[in-house]
């Protein structure tokens, strides 16, 4: 294959869609926790309750991913991945447009669940779609180019937050998705699924994972080499602007700006850890080597006193490079499992680590009310990674694995 052919390949319609969504996905995901203060200001919060309130919020929407997850991992091995594109993204836009006009908490947490279900189908399909249909030297090109271009999508959001009021926000996210049902128009399915469905194979069957020893432990690998990343932005970032002045920030700490940095970071990090898992050979190291880089950031967070605002933001812009291994992240799983199970462990996974926020923020609350922010914050925290580095040193690395097999 030519350099050119190379290009045009990755460049293609599907791909460059599929990150389009992606983006609106992470744009809708982290619109929440940007418009978190002003919304509950706004909704009659007191300042002393937007914490347990902002995580009770959350709890639901990654309740809903969670659930949603199982659906549309399911409906994407039963009926194809472009069906989770299109009802994944319908439902999410519908639900955000809802936020948009909420006048209560229970109204609120209603819209964010919902908007969460349909926003667990986005990226497991997205990850499945663009794997089956590049080229094995050219996969983690195209799985990094979906999760650069989707990241950004959340530095979108945090300078929407910052700059148009909280209910225009909330629908400009709807508005963007239903835009991009139009462009799903020109996407077919995946060959490897086509071929799949007319043979007879069972597809989708989530309780399988369950019925063998060894794929059931392939699958939790899976799922817990990300917690690092969502202990980082489900704690670290969503409430720097409580952890601030436990760490004595000389000054103004603005959490949307803090939120951007840490999201470009994402965006660089999901983009240098495809290429580099391309470059290298692997995905395991590059997953090893990224992880390192999230418990150094931790740890700087943690033990520093005295931070500048701009030094503060210099260490959001590091975590976020550091938890930028979500694309590698995602493809391994794709990667691990045969085409009837890939739409389902790929669209699983990702969300069962966001659903882990819930067990995550529950157990940081839980800890800072009896040993305060910074204790509870490193346990979770070593918990998070101690999982992770045992679970990576059990996976095989996919890296170039033909993706023609099934379970």
């Amino acid at each position: 294959m030519t350099k050119h052919a190379k290009v045009t390949s990755i460049f293609n319609f599907t791909v460059l869609v599929a990150a389009l969504g992606y983006f609106v996905d992470m744009f809708d995901l982290l619109l929440f926790p940007i418009v978190r203060q002003p919304s509950l200001t706004a909704l009659g919060v007191a300042a002393q309750d937007q914490i347990r309130v902002g995580a009770y919020l959350l709890n639901w929407q990654m309740a809903g991913m969670l659930l949603g997850g199982i659906l549309w991992g399911i409906l994407g091995d039963k009926k194809g991945r472009l069906s989770t594109l299109f009802g994944s993204i319908a439902l999410y836009s519908v639900a955000n447009i809802a936020n948009a006009y909420v006048q209560s908490i229970p109204a609120y947490a209603l819209w964010r669940f919902l908007a969460g279900l349909g926003l667990a189908g986005e990226l497991g399909a997205a990850v499945t779609l663009v794997s089956e249909i590049l080229p094995r030297e050219l996969r983690g090109y195209g799985t990094a180019l979906v999760a650069g271009v989707g990241v950004f999508g959340t530095v979108t959001a945090a300078l929407v937050g910052k700059y148009i009021p909280w209910r225009h926000a909330y629908l400009l996210g709807g508005l963007l998705g239903i835009a991009l049902l139009f462009l799903r128009a020109g996407i077919r399915e995946s060959l490897l699924y086509s071929n799949l469905s007319h043979a007879g194979i069972k597809r989708g069957d989530f309780f399988s994972l369950f019925t063998n020893k060894e794929r059931l432990l392939r699958y939790l690998r899976c799922i817990l080499i990300g917690l690092p990343m969502w202990f980082v932005v489900g704690i670290l970032v969503i409430f720097i602007p409580e952890f601030a002045p436990i760490l004595e920030v000389s000054g103004k700490l603005d959490p949307a700006i803090a939120v951007a940095c840490c999201y470009s970071g994402i965006t660089v990090g999901s983009l240098l850890s495809g290429f580099l898992s391309q470059m290298w050979g692997t995905r395991t190291k590059v997953i090893g080597l990224f992880m390192g880089m999230a418990f150094i950031g931790m740890a700087v967070l943690l033990l520093g006193r005295g931070f500048t605002p701009l030094a503060m933001y210099a260490v959001m812009t590091w975590l976020g490079l550091a938890s930028g291994y979500w694309a590698v992240f995602v493809t391994v799983a794709a990667e691990q499992f045969g085409t009837n199970l890939r739409s389902t462990v790929a669209t699983t996974v990702p969300n069962f680590v966001r659903g882990s926020v819930v067990l995550i923020t529950n157990s940081f609350l839980l800890l800072k009310t009896s040993m305060g922010m910074l204790p509870g914050a490193w346990i979770v925290g070593l918990a998070c990674f101690a999982l992770a580095v045992t679970s990576l040193a059990g996976l095989k690395d996919t890296h170039g694995r033909d993706l023609d097999f099934v379970e």
